[in-house]
C-alpha cells in the first residue's frame, strides 16, 4: 500500500533513483566490464560499434549485414538508464535485439564494458555523501529525447544513401523507441513522432505527484494522450521506484493498445544478465509482434492464456489487447 507520506516523499525517493540507473551501473560494471559482448540468441549475430557520421551514439546492428537476406531491419532509438551517456550501459539487452534482425542506437559512447577507454578513479565511493547537509541536486541529464529522434533520421537517411552499409536494407515502418528509467521518459516523449510504430518503456513513468526532479523531464500525464500508438510498459514491480508511476500511466492510458508486464526484479530490471535476461526476451517479442505482426510473438501477449499470463515469472496486465 502507498502511504500519503510516501507519495509526498515519492519526488524526493525518484530524484535519488533518477541516478539510480547509473548507480546501478557503477555497482554493476566491475563484474559485467570484464564480460564479452553477447552475440544475441537471434538468428544475426549482433555487435556493436561508433559510427562517425552519428556522434554521441552507439550503434547495435547484426554483424554480418549480407546474412539478412531479404529480411529488412527495424529500428530502435534507446534512453539509457539515467540519462547517461554510457550508450554500452545496457548493451546485453540491446546486442540481443539486434540479433533478431534490427538498428538498435543508444545514445551516448562506448564508455563502459569492450572497446571503452580507461576508467578514471571515482573520486569517492558510491553513496558516500557529500559533506553537506544541504539537499542534493540533480545535474542536468547527459542525454536528451531528441537523441533518439536523431537516432531515427540517421537511419532511414542511412536507408536511402547510396554507398551507405544500410542502404535499401531497413524498413521504414518498423520504428520504435524505448528505455530504461529516465530514458523511458525520453522514450516515451520521442514516441510522438509520427514515423514511431511502438513503444516499449521501461522501469518508468511520469511522475504521479508534482513536477519531475529530473532538469528537462518533467512531463505531464497530459503527454500520454499524444501517444499514438500500441505501447508496452515493463515494470519491476512494487519494489521498483518506478512502479507506482508507470501503473498510474497504464491506468490513464484509454485511446491505445497498451500492456504493463511486471516481473520481480525491482528497478533493476535483467539488463545486466546474459542476452538481457527475460525482460529483453519479452521486449524482443514485443517488437516482433507490433512490428513484423509475427504469430508467434504475438501469442505471448493475446488472449487470457498468452504466454506471459501463464509465465510465473511475471504478471500482465492490458487494454485494448485481445
Amino acid at each position: 500500500m502507498i502511504t500519503p507520506l510516501l507519495l509526498r516523499c515519492r519526488p524526493l525517493l525518484w530524484a535519488s533513483a533518477a541516478l539510480w540507473a547509473t548507480s546501478v551501473m557503477a555497482q554493476q560494471l566491475p563484474d559485467t566490464n570484464s564480460l564479452p559482448d553477447n552475440a544475441g540468441t537471434g538468428p544475426y549475430p549482433a555487435m556493436k560499434e561508433e559510427v562517425a557520421s552519428l556522434p554521441h551514439h552507439v550503434v547495435y546492428r547484426p554483424r554480418d549485414l549480407a546474412a539478412l537476406g531479404k529480411q529488412k531491419l527495424g529500428v530502435v532509438a534507446w534512453g539509457n538508464g539515467g540519462c547517461s551517456e554510457d550508450g554500452a550501459s545496457t548493451r546485453f539487452p540491446l546486442l540481443e535485439e539486434a540479433s533478431h534482425g534490427y538498428l538498435v542506437i543508444a545514445s551516448g559512447r562506448i564508455l563502459s564494458g569492450p572497446g571503452a577507454p580507461p576508467r578514471p578513479p571515482a573520486a569517492r565511493p558510491f553513496g558516500s555523501a557529500p559533506a553537506s547537509s544541504a539537499p542534493r541536486q540533480l545535474p542536468p541529464p547527459k542525454t536528451k529525447a531528441a537523441d533518439l529522434t536523431q537516432a531515427i533520421d540517421w537511419a532511414l537517411a542511412e536507408n536511402r544513401r547510396a554507398g551507405s552499409p544500410y542502404f535499401g536494407r531497413i524498413d521504414p515502418k518498423q520504428i520504435a523507441v524505448s528505455g530504461w528509467s529516465c530514458g523511458g521518459l525520453q522514450a516515451l516523449t520521442a514516441a510522438e513522432d509520427p514515423r514511431v510504430r511502438t513503444a516499449v518503456l521501461q522501469n518508468t513513468g511520469i511522475f504521479i505527484n508534482g513536477p519531475s526532479p529530473i532538469p528537462g523531464m518533467d512531463l505531464a500525464k497530459s503527454e500520454l494522450l499524444k501517444l499514438h500508438t500500441p505501447v508496452l510498459y515493463i515494470l519491476g514491480g512494487p519494489t521498483d521506484i518506478a512502479y507506482a508511476n508507470g501503473m498510474d500511466d497504464f491506468k490513464h492510458i484509454e485511446h491505445i493498445p497498451v500492456a504493463v508486464a511486471n516481473i520481480a526484479t525491482g528497478h533493476g530490471g535483467t539488463y545486466f544478465q546474459p542476452n538481457g535476461g527475460a525482460v529483453a526476451s519479452v521486449a524482443v517479442s514485443w517488437l516482433q509482434w507490433q512490428l513484423r505482426g509475427d504469430k508467434k510473438a504475438a501469442a505471448r501477449f493475446i488472449g487470457k492464456d498468452c504466454g506471459v499470463c501463464k509465465d510465473p515469472k511475471w504478471t500482465l496486465a492490458k487494454k485494448n489487447i485481445p
